[in-house]
């Protein structure tokens, strides 16, 4: 199949419906930056006024280089026009590049959610896409609960997404919106719609309810859709959405589509799986299709020896398609082509087997300490570079003490203040600063960058974006004694450049604290000013 299929992403709307994840902007916008350099054509920013972060992230986009920016939202309500409806304004208002409009496609909600008449219906879906085609250039229907409202009623629900195609949807996508529609079935009735809707205009929006997304997706382009949506490592409400981490692949190399990936993007799968799992907090699945840390593992017996003479016995691709790697337990060989792979993005070139072999060593360490790299990758490169004898210390702490006071102030006004004194090492002079800051890591980052400043004053500029911390059990399931605390902290330097660093520790200060040094000697390295 070399039909060209489309990649529609809506992490930042379906995903931010996950139990227990909650997007900041700076979140957004990592995500947003990260899908547009593997090339997903359309990036959906999430719901212009729906709430203050969507609102926020449009206000500010990020700059796309290759995707295009989407803002979601519904049709205009009964009894509005299209031109005076405010929730159809906040998005044609939005600074997005097109608009995506849910309307209803099943007339049982039309009759019973909506109580309106099904022309009514029709006439909304009409108007609003029209005015997003006119207004933004590029207007798509996402048609809801479309599969169960053609099993009810195929003249209704076909008639609503030809009212999008006549009013000029660039695309009409089929959305299961319960997840309780089977593949078969899919394939079926995709089968019937591109006879009305051609398959160039048509997309399939699957969620997993039944643990079938992904392969109702892969369904629907077989039937003819050439657009797909879904999520980073199959986010969304419920069960989840298409899971796009495993689409993705499956597209490309087990069916052959073309797509708008850009060249060697495949490789970079499971780095951008795992970055959005950092960005989260939460534990990469280690057994996910394709991108898991299990999903090449081989442990001993027959399986390792079939494997070590020809892979093809036990893996169904070369795990460095998708930036993945072989795991045989039994070899300190692991590991070895993925970081190489990852140093040779960051433009850092070893040669000498001895360095790589120490660098190999040196990350297992710290991974077997708790540090996680595929969202740090200052971090990884400082690592690197020191290892290389490349990168030298900027900077010493010498010792640094952080205290919280909560107390009553002259007002009788509860607060609680954070204070932070270090004693820092630089080019031969010491110097103590104590700084006050809201909460003990910004205290700590206010006194190392008073130390520091007077030596280095582009870190004047610096900014700390975003700041997460996880905790994280060495051994076994559950946190206990021996828990430690990851620290990731991005940051930006005075040209809108972001990095994150990672710090791990018992001690959530001192993982903190390692974090942030990274941060400043990632700057500084890369200034050319230490």
């Amino acid at each position: 199949m070399s039909d060209r299929v489309y990649l529609f992403d809506t992490t930042l709307r379906d995903g931010a419906q996950t139990q227990g994840v909650d997007f900041t902007v700076a979140d957004k916008t990592a995500i947003a930056t990260a899908l547009d350099a593997l090339g997903i054509d359309y990036i959906e920013g999430g719901w212009p006024g729906a709430n203050p972060t969507d609102t926020a992230f449009f206000d500010r986009p990020p700059v796309l280089n290759n995707a295009t920016l989407v803002a979601f939202g519904m049709t205009r309500r009964p009894g509005r026009s299209a031109e005076n409806d405010p929730g159809l304004a906040a998005i044609l208002n939005a600074r997005a590049d097109a608009a995506c409009l849910v309307g209803k496609s099943w007339d049982f909600h039309v009759d019973v959610a909506l109580d309106i008449s099904q022309d009514e219906n029709i006439a909304m879906i009409r108007d609003s896409v029209a005015v997003a085609h006119t207004r933004m250039g590029e207007a798509m229907y996402d048609a809801e609960h479309f599969f169960d409202g053609y099993k009810a009623n195929p003249d209704f629900a076909l008639g609503c997404v030809k009212a999008a195609m006549e009013a000029g949807a660039r695309w009409v996508v089929l959305c299961d919106t319960n997840g309780g529609t089977l593949p078969h079935e899919v394939f079926e009735i995709v089968s019937e719609v591109v006879k009305y809707v051609p398959g160039d205009r048509l997309g399939i929006h699957a969620h997993n309810d039944t643990e079938n997304a992904v392969a109702n997706s892969l369904a629907a382009v077989r039937a003819g859709a050439r657009q797909i949506q879904g999520t980073l490592n199959g986010l969304g409400e419920r069960c989840g959405n298409a899971n796009l981490v495993s689409i993705i692949p499956s597209l490309v190399l087990k069916m052959g589509c073309e797509t708008g990936l850009r060249e060697g993007a495949l490789t970079q799968l499971t780095h951008v799986s795992r970055l959005l799992d950092e960005r989260l907090n939460r534990a990469p699945n280690r057994h996910a299709a394709y991108v898991g840390e299990a999903a090449f593992a081989h442990k001993g017996g027959l399986h390792v020896s079939a494997v070590t003479k020809d892979p093809r016995t036990y893996e169904h691709i070369e795990p460095r398609l998708v930036g993945n790697e072989r795991i045989i337990v039994v070899s300190d060989q692991a590991g070895r082509s993925n970081i190489l792979a990852r140093l040779a993005e960051l433009g850092v070139v070893i040669e000498d087997e001895k360095t790589i072999a120490r660098l190999l060593e040196v990350v297992k360490e710290k991974e077997f300490a708790g540090y996680a790299y595929d969202g740090a990758d200052a971090s990884f490169e400082l690592l690197a570079r020191q290892v290389m004898g490349e990168a030298p210390r900027s900077f010493e702490t010498d010792r640094f003490r952080v205290t919280d006071d909560r107390r009553h102030n002259a007002r009788g006004v509860l607060v609680t203040e954070s204070e932070a004194t270090v004693t820092v090492s630089v080019k031969g002079q010491k110097l103590m600063r104590v700084a006050m800051g809201n909460g003990p890591v910004n205290a700590l980052d206010n006194a190392l960058r008073e130390a520091l400043v007077t030596f280095y004053p582009l870190i004047g500029a610096m900014k700390l974006v975003d700041f997460k911390v996880r905790i994280m059990p060495l051994r076994g399931d559950t946190a206990g004694t021996d828990a430690v605390t990851r620290t990731m902290i991005e940051s930006m330097d005075g040209e809108g450049r972001r990095f994150v660093t990672v710090g791990v520790s018992p001690n959530v200060i001192d993982s903190s604290y390692i974090a942030l040094r990274d941060a400043y000697e990632y700057m500084l390295f890369k200034s050319g000013a230490a």
